[in-house]
């Protein structure tokens, strides 16, 4: 018990100084939070307008795209913040307390948080500025998230422990990611796509955390095809093989 206690004392001082690095020594250091992801809604909310194009039956275009943009940017968030977590923070490792598992926890929890404080700060804006209060279900949305930011945990994870035996796992991280922002049905309900991309669409786990927000967003929507036991599973595996390349990393930086 008294060692889960230090653990947690240690996981709680990383996040404390990871909110120090990241937010602290710029004024705007937390508005930018609130700042980048409110970019990206209101730039391709005003694409939608330039091109005439209309948000799916029963969604309005704000909501609609913020649901699918903040689990993308939840789930690359965690996975880049993971995979730099060991080379950027190699001095804190010759502390006995503190392992890669450690950083990696502190970066994860704080991406979601930062992700849902962002999330309920923009979609409650829009709930005041429209009037629009109705909402289908906080728990679907909170599964979503998580979902999305266990992905992330795990992808990075895996990355970082690889990069330490060769650092092209880390410059690999950025390409092999990209790709998914326009196959995660960021853009676009699944349940209109034509089914043979959709079961193509499906093996992506990250849709079924997109959509799983989605579905707990608007009240009108209900994804028929995604399944929460998935990315589930796929987080589990994904954690799993960071833990045991975080295990063989670790005694390979103790023998560096």
């Amino acid at each position: 018990m008294h060692g889960l206690v230090v653990q947690l004392q240690v996981i709680h001082a990383l996040i404390m100084r990871e909110i120090k690095t990241r937010f602290g020594t710029h004024r705007l250091g937390y508005v930018w939070a609130l700042v980048e992801p409110s970019l990206w809604i209101l730039t391709f909310a005003g694409l939608y307008w330039l091109m005439g194009r209309l948000s799916p039956p029963g969604m309005d275009v704000v909501p609609f795209i913020a649901t699918g943009i903040v689990p993308f940017l939840l789930f690359r968030g965690t996975s880049s913040r993971n995979v730099s977590a060991i080379a950027s923070n190699k001095g804190l490792l010759f502390y006995p307390r503190i392992r890669p598992l450690d950083l990696a926890i502190a970066r994860t929890i704080l991406e979601f948080a930062t992700c849902v404080m962002v999330f309920v700060v923009l979609l409650g804006a829009y709930v005041l500025l429209t009037g629009h209060s109705k909402f289908e279900s906080s728990l679907k949305i909170l599964l979503g998230l998580g979902l999305a930011a266990g992905l992330g945990a795990g992808v990075g994870m895996s990355f970082a422990g690889l990069s330490v035996f060769a650092q092209v796992f880390e410059r690999l991280h950025n390409p092999l990611i990209r790709p998914l922002f326009w196959t995660s049905a960021v853009f676009y309900p699944l349940n209109a796509v034509p089914s043979s991309a959709r079961d193509l669409l499906l093996y992506n786990p990250l849709v079924h955390a997109v959509e799983l927000v989605r579905d707990g967003w608007f009240t009108g929507y209900h994804s028929r095809y995604i399944n929460a036991w998935y990315p589930g599973l796929w987080t589990l595996g994904l954690l799993f093989l960071g833990l045991t390349v975080e295990r063989a990393a670790r005694r390979r930086l103790q023998l560096s």
